[in-house]
Order: C-alpha cells, then structure tokens, then sequence
C-alpha cells in the first residue's frame, strides 16, 4: 500500500484583499511557510501572498 505522499495543497491569502489561491507544495522540499508574489485580481496588482492554515 502506497504513503499519502510528500505534496499537499495549502491556501495562499493575499495581504491586500480577501483573495485565496490554492496551491500544492511538497512538505520535505519546503517545511516552512510559503510567502509569493502573484496577482492580486481584486486590487488588480502584484501583491504578497503568505501561506494560511
């Protein structure tokens, strides 16, 4: 029987707006908090995006 695996999908919430990407990340390769510039399409630009729980 196979593990559940290294990869799950986490929310990205923007600092600017109610916004929500969600993304996959693999755990062993990066345990900490993701933090990512994307476009925000609310305030229509680049904002900071940070991992939620």
């Amino acid at each position: 029987m196979a593990g559940k695996g290294h990869r799950v999908q986490i929310k990205l919430k923007s600092s600017e707006s109610p916004h929500i990407y969600y993304v996959k990340k693999n755990k062993q390769n990066t345990p900490d908090r993701l933090e990512l510039k994307k476009y925000d399409p609310v305030v229509r630009k680049h904002v900071s995006y940070k991992e939620a729980r």
